[in-house]
């Protein structure tokens, strides 16, 4: 990884989400990321530093030249309702971060950064079991250097309506200052520049960043 103080090429999933897209923000003005994978479903607005294939995200190519990257930040993510299903949304929220990483890992990725959720764990509901399922797997693929985030309630605007998330926001806005710190809601701003942060480390290991390390 010596030169990657230097260059870093960089694959992003999920860039059409409130996360995903923050992130695609702070990597088009990040020196050190000089091209950026955002591989989506529709095209997204051209850019110099930007590669954007179009993909069937059900059928990814395993051979596809653009998982040969630097590091990988994984911003996929959805609701149980949104998905329609817990099956679809476990297909979203793990099986394809996780198909990513190892094809990406395979290609040569050194460094993986991950949206997960807090309250992750094996003994959680359908959902934090999800996410802790997805965790586990992105360890197992043994990047050099991993970072997982796990926010609290997302606080952005969504494209999608998320009627519930919307409700809880508000509350979550109003009553802020009551709220212990590890359960108030975190900009989707600022996880992304943990994220970003992340794969642009240097230090070997693993790093769990919590929610109440996100607050502003």
């Amino acid at each position: 990884m010596s030169n990657e103080r230097e260059s870093l090429r960089l694959l992003v999933l999920g860039t059409t989400g409130a996360v995903g897209g923050e992130v695609m923000s702070a990597a088009l003005t990040e020196p050190r990321v000089t091209r950026i994978v955002a591989p989506t479903r529709r095209p997204l607005p051209g850019h110099p530093k930007l590669e954007n294939p179009i993909v069937d995200f059900a059928n990814l190519p395993e051979d596809a030249p653009f998982w040969r990257v630097d590091a990988v930040i994984c911003a996929l993510g959805a609701t149980i309702r949104a998905a329609g299903s817990q099956a679809a949304f476990a297909s979203i929220d793990r099986d394809l971060p996780l198909r990513a990483a190892r094809l990406a890992r395979a290609a040569g990725a050194t460094r993986f950064a991950l949206t997960s959720s807090l309250g992750a764990s094996p003994g959680g509901n359908f959902y934090l079991r999800t996410k802790a399922e997805v965790e586990a797997g992105v360890r197992a693929v043994q990047f050099p250097i991993t970072t997982i985030v796990r926010p609290s309630l997302i606080d952005a605007v969504r494209q999608e309506p998320r009627p519930g998330e919307r409700l809880a926001l508000i509350l979550a806005r109003r009553l802020r200052p009551l709220i212990p710190r590890r359960y108030r809601a975190v900009s989707a701003s600022r996880i992304a520049r943990a994220l970003l942060s992340g794969v642009l480390r240097e230090r070997p290991g693993e790093v769990v960043i919590e929610s109440e390390d996100l607050q502003d």
